[in-house]
């Protein structure tokens, strides 16, 4: 695995409190063709996967946030783009250090600190000559 993906994998980092998954179901439009945006929400339900969430926070606009974040950070995830990777291998890098940058390196207006300095996985701001460092060990150790 990336030696970047490890680091955010941490056993540590990765423990989750509550949570629960809201599916909506759009029905068929046939305008679709001519517009980006979907079509209406024909019912919705959902679901508790862990714990008790509080409802008023069970919410698609958490992850459609994420999914804008990364199309607008990625240029591969834009629509009618050309950038992309030949090799899964070079996608995986591209979109972990891009997670990486995200959570460890930026400051977040709203938070004013970084995501993962918030959720206190760490207690201090990253640096791209951090993740150099970190990819040098994994080269060294796979050599070794």
């Amino acid at each position: 695995m990336h030696p970047v993906c490890l680091l955010l994998l941490q056993p540590s980092a990765c423990q989750l409190g509550d949570g629960a998954v809201l599916q909506k179901v759009y029905g068929n439009d046939l305008d679709a063709a001519r517009r980006y945006s979907p079509a209406k929400i024909v019912s919705s339900s959902m679901e508790v996967i862990k714990g008790t969430p509080d409802p008023k926070h069970i919410s698609t606009s958490y992850v459609e946030r994420l999914n804008w974040s990364t199309r607008t950070s990625m240029r591969r995830y834009t629509r009618l783009s050309n950038g992309f990777s030949r090799k899964l291998e070079n996608h995986e890098a591209a979109v972990a250090l891009n997670y990486f940058a995200y959570n460890f390196i930026k400051i977040h207006r709203t938070l004013r600190v970084t995501p993962a300095m918030a959720a206190q996985v760490t207690d201090r701001l990253f640096d791209v000559s951090d993740i150099v460092a970190l990819l040098e060990s994994a080269e060294s150790k796979k050599a070794a």
